[in-house]
């Protein structure tokens, strides 16, 4: 038997995040993780201050199985919670796999109930309240997962999250399954549940439509205390909530304290791309390579003037470092800047015949350039000669 006031004290921020890398990120086609990956990624979570980890689907068995129950044995700081259906036989796994909380899921909408289960709307009350009540007799921390909440009957979700508290459930985990919702109907949703039912609520959305992030932003605001992210947003199709990504908005848009190291969010997420054979790409947002790097020169200038005028937040408070590019969009100040760190000043007049000639190469070679080029081309300059087609003149 479990002490759940344990896990509830884990809960206790004010958003909390459930991380679900381990369980529906590697659900996204073609990831597995080796063994040894999924419980260096649980424990660099709990390192990140990641107040739940969903490890897995403990009814999987095999590999699964043996990777949840270690995960849970780690003695790390996180809830660890294993998902599954609306099954005692689910459950009783779980049980075998030392977690400490389960998500139990069943689906609301009418769609999946008519046409995936094949069955009817007091059959999955039913089914939710004999699994809540029996994961509660053995001492867990419930979660009861909406699958399709957000093509859900309004009144039938409350119906729904009600009988699921009433049986025991800690909170409900409100899914944009399909990521049909928009921010605006996203708030609604969650608004209704958490005015109608004493219950705390999980936003899981999908990020079909580019919105998780912003679906999870609107779920928060509407009252839900909880979050359900993926590292770099992996996950079925086109994936989840990014962890980086929403506990950033936290931070900087809603003014929420997340209690996670963000300075350690790129390396977390170089450790997961790693593992799951997927590269970052250099636009992704928080992680990205290309989140710091400044080559127009309207952009370039202001940054060196000051920091703020193009950036968000600094480079160093997410792991990662500014790069100020040398291309074809650059500007003088660039030139400037750029060989000064190489201890060489030039006037405004070298500058401008420097900021051509670096345009042309750059247009040449189909690249930005580096620091070392820059200064080839100045001694070249220096030297009178020319290597660059198309020279001005």
């Amino acid at each position: 038997m479990k002490d759940i006031s344990l896990v509830l004290a884990k809960l206790n921020n004010p958003v909390i995040f459930c991380d679900t890398t381990l369980r529906d990120g590697e659900q996204a086609a073609g990831i597995v993780f080796a063994n040894i990956e999924k419980l260096r990624i649980a424990k660099l979570l709990d390192e990140l201050g990641i107040q739940q980890i969903e490890s897995g689907i403990p009814a999987m068995g095999g590999d699964e199985k043996k990777a949840i129950r270690k995960i849970a044995q780690m003695g790390l700081n996180a809830s660890i919670l294993g998902w599954n259906r609306a099954s005692l036989e689910d459950i009783e796994h779980s049980i075998d796999c030392d977690v400490d909380s389960v998500a139990i899921s069943m689906s609301a909408s009418d769609i999946h109930i008519e046409h995936k289960l094949r069955k009817s709307r007091e059959w999955v009350l039913d089914r939710v309240q004999e699994s809540v009540e029996y994961a509660s007799d053995h001492g867990l921390y419930i979660s009861c997962n909406g699958e399709d909440a957000s093509r859900a009957d309004p009144e039938f979700m409350i119906e729904f999250a009600k009988t699921a508290a009433d049986a025991g459930a800690h909170r409900i985990r409100y899914c944009d399954t399909i990521g049909i919702d928009e921010p605006f109907s996203a708030y609604q949703n969650v608004k209704r549940i958490v005015d109608n039912v004493d219950v705390d609520v999980e936003m899981h959305t999908h990020n079909d439509f580019g919105m998780a992030t912003a679906n999870a932003v609107a779920g928060i605001k509407a009252g839900a205390k909880f979050v359900s992210t993926t590292v770099m947003g992996i996950g079925e199709r086109t994936g989840n909530t990014p962890l980086e990504e929403i506990v950033m908005a936290c931070k900087h848009l809603l003014k929420i304290h997340t209690g996670i190291e963000t300075e350690r969010l790129k390396e977390v997420a170089e450790f997961v791309a790693k593992a799951s054979a997927r590269e970052i790409p250099p636009w992704k947002p928080i992680v990205g390579d290309n989140c710091f790097a400044h080559e127009a020169g309207i952009h370039t200038d202001g940054v060196i003037k000051y920091l703020s005028n193009y950036e968000p937040y600094s480079p160093e408070e997410v792991g990662q470092t500014r790069k100020i590019i040398i291309g074809k969009h650059s500007g003088k100040s660039t030139i400037i800047s750029a060989l000064s760190d190489k201890g060489i000043r030039v006037d405004d007049h070298t500058a401008s015949i420097l900021l051509t000639r670096v345009r042309s190469a750059s247009v040449s070679l189909k690249r930005s350039l580096s620091a070392n080029e820059l200064f080839y081309l100045y001694q070249d300059y220096k030297d009178g000669t020319n290597v660059v087609e198309n020279e001005e003149g």
